[in-house]
């Protein structure tokens, strides 16, 4: 994603060397550059590299080499900005002796405008991707010992242990259902199969998981192993939640 029009922070050699103590630069006038070594850039590096050795994968632009090098440079009385921001092609042309474009420039041109786009998009896709997602998880185990019972009338009661996740930071009230299990019935262990029906409400306190223990009967004529849905879904005006697919087992035929 770089390239030589890509600002990255520059020691400007041309402008620096060759580096001395002040005391000496001060003895002989021209003699030397702005650098005087002091060595400030790389006591302020958090990757502790040499940023007047060149452009180096170490460096993360954090600039604190350019705060320190201008404070050195005003303390001293020397132009700020032997290590600053700067393009290779800039670099290349301060060099010569001619002068860089403006900062502005370099960063208005149609590539980072083109960068900017594609990181707007991404993070718009992420936000709304953020909004789309149900605050309501479900997860369901069936409980396999015993596999099923047998009722009184005849139905199958098979068991289940249910975990309801609400995300949000409020306390929810949701609904349970089963479909694709004709006949079925559902109730909780706090119910009674006399109160059982297709659905049941349930209350979730706020930002927790809540394990419910779920009995499920259904006629007992149908496959031995049948697959159906349990799902929940809000009641308080978001009706986005979740669903699992999981089995019914009744006996065999014959049994």
């Amino acid at each position: 994603m770089m390239d030589e029009k890509s600002l990255l922070v520059t020691y400007k050699d041309w402008r620096g060397e060759p580096r001395d103590s002040v005391k000496k630069a001060m003895a002989h006038p021209g003699a030397f550059g702005d650098c005087v070594d002091c060595n400030q850039c790389v006591a302020v590096c958090p990757t502790g590299i040499d940023i007047r050795e060149g452009p180096q994968i170490g460096c993360i632009t954090c600039a604190l080499c350019i705060d320190a090098c201008d404070g050195v440079m005003a303390q001293v009385g020397r132009p700020r900005g032997l290590i600053d921001y700067c393009t290779l092609d800039d670099a290349a042309t301060e060099k010569a002796g001619g002068t860089g474009r403006p900062t502005r420039k370099t960063l208005l041109r149609p590539r980072t405008l083109i960068y900017f786009g594609v990181w707007t998009a991404i993070g718009a896709a992420m936000l709304f991707s953020l909004g789309q997602r149900t605050r309501l998880d479900l997860a369901v185990q069936h409980e396999r010992s015993p596999l099923f019972v047998q009722l009184s009338d005849g139905h199958i009661r098979n068991n289940y242990t249910l975990k309801l996740r609400n995300m949000e930071t409020r306390p929810r009230r949701v609904a349970v259902s089963v479909s694709g299990l004709p006949g079925a019935v559902l109730w909780t262990d706090a119910g009674s199969r006399e109160k059982a029906g297709q659905h049941i409400e349930l209350a979730l306190p706020a930002d927790s998981v809540t394990s419910v223990k779920l009995f499920v009967a259904a006629p007992a004529i149908g496959p031995a192993r049948q697959e159906f849905t349990i799902g929940t879904r809000g009641l308080d005006g978001d009706p986005r939640g979740d669903s699992d697919i999981i089995q019914f087992d009744r006996p065999e035929a014959g049994q």
